[in-house]
Order: structure tokens, then C-alpha cells, then sequence
């Protein structure tokens, strides 16, 4: 025996739905959307579950391992000075330790008109990699000026004897 709730809100609500339903379901052929739409469903619930199992892999293959490392900065080539909305290359110099560093991106940090530059390298550890001495390598980032007055940059060296970093200050003034 079902109850029925008298002045519900949600009571109307769900005998229209029901409603719907039974129309739709009585005039779409017999139900044959309704039957196409769940085997529709299935089969994509079924494709989501094969490619699932089949993108997962079990093989341990440490060859892609990589690690990012930041290395300090040898030289920098920079204007001598800015002109406000110009758009300059400044090109940074860094030692490559071995072919197993490669190139990734720049640590770049801005605090009003002052920058902080370093090198980032992603660092293949698990591969044969040719050990070099002294190879510069020179990578560039542009840099549009903004603002006014003067640009100071601070180019990553490394770290001293205490762990306190080193930079190579450069300061650019904008002229108009």
C-alpha cells in the first residue's frame, strides 16, 4: 500500500516525471530510444573500462626518470640600458655538466622592478651520457620593459660555503 503526501512540493514533481517517462517511453516506438539509450550508455561505460586497463603499464622502465635541477649562471649578455615598452633578448651563459642535463626552463621571479633569473635543466640520470668539461651553453629569454625607473636583476651563482645564495647583480635603468 502506498501513502500518498498530501500539499507536497516534491510529490507534483515526481508524478510528472513520472508521467513524462511513461509518455515518452509509450510514444518512442515502443521504447526503442529508451533501449538504445542504455546500451549507449553500457557501451561507453565498457569503452572507458577497456581503455583503462589497456593505458595502464605495468613495465618498471626507469629510462624516462628525470629529476630538475637548477645550475648557476657563468654570464649574461644585457642591455646597458631600457627604453619603456621595448622588448629586449638577454641571453644567459651556464656550464652543461654532461649530455644527461638538457634545457628545461627558466626560474624567473618578479618583486616590482626586480627580477631573479636562474637556469632550470632536466637531468637524466639513468642514461649513458657523455661527461663535458667547460661546454657554455647560451640560452635567451625576452624581456619587455614595463615599468619605469630602474631594473634590477639577479642572476643565480650558486650557493657559498654556508648554503647562502649567490647572484650577479645587474641594474638597467629605463630612459625614455
Amino acid at each position: 500500500m502506498i501513502k500518498k503526501q498530501k500539499n507536497s512540493k516534491f510529490s507534483s514533481f515526481f508524478v510528472f516525471t513520472r508521467n513524462l517517462y511513461n509518455i515518452n517511453a509509450s510514444t518512442t516506438y515502443k521504447g526503442i530510444y529508451i533501449k538504445i539509450f542504455y546500451f549507449m550508455k553500457k557501451l561507453c561505460f565498457l569503452c572507458v573500462i577497456v581503455l583503462s586497463l589497456v593505458s595502464c603499464s605495468i613495465d618498471n622502465d626507469n629510462s624516462n626518470d628525470f629529476y630538475y635541477e637548477i645550475l648557476p649562471v657563468e654570464s649574461v649578455d644585457i642591455p646597458t640600458e631600457f627604453v619603456l615598452g621595448e622588448t629586449y633578448e638577454i641571453t644567459v651563459g651556464y656550464y652543461r655538466p654532461s649530455g644527461c642535463y638538457i634545457f628545461s626552463d627558466f626560474y624567473y621571479a618578479s618583486e616590482l622592478n626586480q627580477r631573479t633569473v636562474a637556469i632550470i635543466n632536466a637531468v637524466y640520470p639513468n642514461q649513458n651520457c657523455q661527461t663535458f668539461e667547460n661546454e657554455l651553453v647560451e640560452v635567451s629569454f625576452n624581456f619587455m620593459v614595463n615599468n619605469n625607473g630602474t631594473y634590477v636583476f639577479r642572476f643565480w651563482q650558486g650557493q657559498d660555503d654556508n648554503g647562502n645564495d649567490l647572484y650577479y647583480i645587474v641594474e638597467v635603468p629605463v630612459v625614455n
